[in-house]
């Protein structure tokens, strides 16, 4: 579903940018909203659009528009946000613990992202104006942490765990690669589509005969996420191959 308030701020931020010649930038943007805006920008004359959340692999990701004068190989997108380090004491806060302790601080989602667990201890990034509120959180969930401010670049890169798939299909409709991607029966995977329990780069799709192609990402509600990494030739049965990464 088409998210009109994210468009409509897109759309002031863009003009602030070209009238102004000034770098513009969201809050922290879902892949959903990410993915809106990509498309939105690539039909906007001018549009210069980057998008960066801490780490090159980052799931929820700030917007920038620059200037035409602007040389997006010198800009620095670190200078644009903050991070944090908890350290839980006695317990293993998980990321629900965090993001429920954030949020009742009075912190909006957009203006935090990524929260990364390893363990006992947590890093999470957000904009400069709440990280001095932020490091007032001592608990999370039932247990106790200490809060401390570090550079964007202390945060450690976390392996994000995948199980490698491949399988053949019939076409590259939804319906037969989500069947293949989530070992489901051809008939179970359009029944989940038509259920709306499925999304096609994170927005729902009832179109059991989409095509999917390389790079898209699938989601099923309840069994995960994926990505298609990749299509091989013809088995003996004249079959293609899929390659593709399970979220684990």
């Amino acid at each position: 579903m088409e998210n009109h308030e994210l468009l409509r701020r897109a759309e002031d931020l863009l003009d602030r940018c070209q009238r102004k010649g000034c770098v513009t930038v969201t809050g922290f943007l879902s892949p959903a909203e990410r993915f809106q805006l990509e498309t939105w920008g690539k039909k906007r004359v001018g549009c210069r659009l980057l998008f960066y959340g801490g780490q090159p692999d980052s799931e929820r990701t700030l917007g920038f528009f620059l200037p035409e004068e602007q040389d997006a190989e010198a800009f620095e997108p670190k200078a644009y946000l903050r991070a944090m380090k908890l350290t839980a004491h006695f317990g293993r806060p998980g990321h629900r613990d965090y993001l429920g302790a954030v949020l009742g601080m009075g912190v909006g989602r957009e203006w935090v992202g990524d929260i990364l667990i390893d363990g006992e201890t947590a890093w999470i990034f957000c904009l400069p104006s709440v990280l001095q509120h932020l490091l007032n959180l001592h608990q999370a969930g039932r247990v106790s942490v200490t809060a401390e401010e570090i550079t964007p670049d202390a945060v450690p890169r976390l392996e994000r765990r995948v199980e490698e798939r491949s399988f053949t299909v019939q076409s590259t409709r939804l319906d037969a690669v989500l069947a293949g991607l989530f070992k489901l029966s051809r008939t179970e995977a359009a029944r989940q589509i038509a259920a709306g329990s499925v999304s096609l780069n994170y927005s729902q799709s009832l179109k059991p005969d989409c095509l999917v192609h390389e790079g898209d990402v699938l989601s099923l509600r309840g069994m995960g996420k994926g990505k298609i990494t990749g299509f091989g030739g013809a088995s003996r049965k004249g079959r293609q191959f899929v390659y593709a990464e399970l979220y684990l």
